[in-house]
């Protein structure tokens, strides 16, 4: 699959455009935000649908996973134990455990596409959000998709990752970085539904 990327000038230059002083200006360099986090995800989960090795599979799938929690997030940081943290960054796409830092995704609740299929819902209780996550993560299994129960396509993303950084099969992990390439689709058409 081919993508067309926006040069880096170019994306400096949108940037440039808002002041963030009006309504506008600040709109638009969330968009932004979360269109270049979204990018990064789609990149890993690129390499992981295809990785070489399960370690590289691995890595990617940390940074994928790290991308969608956050630094406040569940889980992130050396989700795979080699020593090095994949996917660091400073705000993810969903709020924090704790509902600070906001996330990405937060700054763009005035479209119900976001709200819908990104956020999933309210975070007036993050902790309780991210439970859920947790609950179907541990419930899954190869017979019993529990992934379709989160109405937060980022967090399926979580899930595929935490299964592929369980998994020792190359091929598992490549099927898993196809579920999550999904999800990423959904993530990044929501925003120009």
């Amino acid at each position: 699959m081919t993508r067309k990327t926006v040069p880096l000038v170019l994306l400096l230059a949108l940037a440039a455009c808002g002041d963030g002083g009006d309504s506008a200006g600040a709109g638009d360099a969330a968009e932004l935000t979360y269109r270049e986090t979204i990018t990064k995800i789609e990149d890993a989960v690129t390499v992981w649908e295809s990785a070489d090795s399960i370690e590289q599979a691995h890595a990617v799938a940390e940074a994928a996973a790290n991308m969608v929690v956050g630094p406040g997030g569940p889980g992130y940081g050396d989700r795979d134990g080699n020593g090095t943290v994949d996917g660091t960054i400073d705000l993810g796409v969903l709020p924090g455990l704790d509902g600070s830092p906001d996330g990405a995704a937060s700054a763009l609740a005035d479209n119900q596409c976001i709200v819908d299929d990104v956020l999933g819902g309210s975070w007036a209780d993050p902790a309780d959000r991210w439970a859920e996550m947790q609950s179907a993560i541990d419930q899954w299994t190869p017979d019993n998709n529990t992934m379709p129960s989160l109405a937060s396509h980022p967090m399926r993303i979580v899930g595929w990752a935490t299964f592929t950084l369980a998994s020792d099969s190359l091929d598992d992990a490549h099927e898993y970085g196809g579920h999550a390439q999904l999800h990423v689709a959904t993530s990044l058409a929501a925003l120009d539904c």
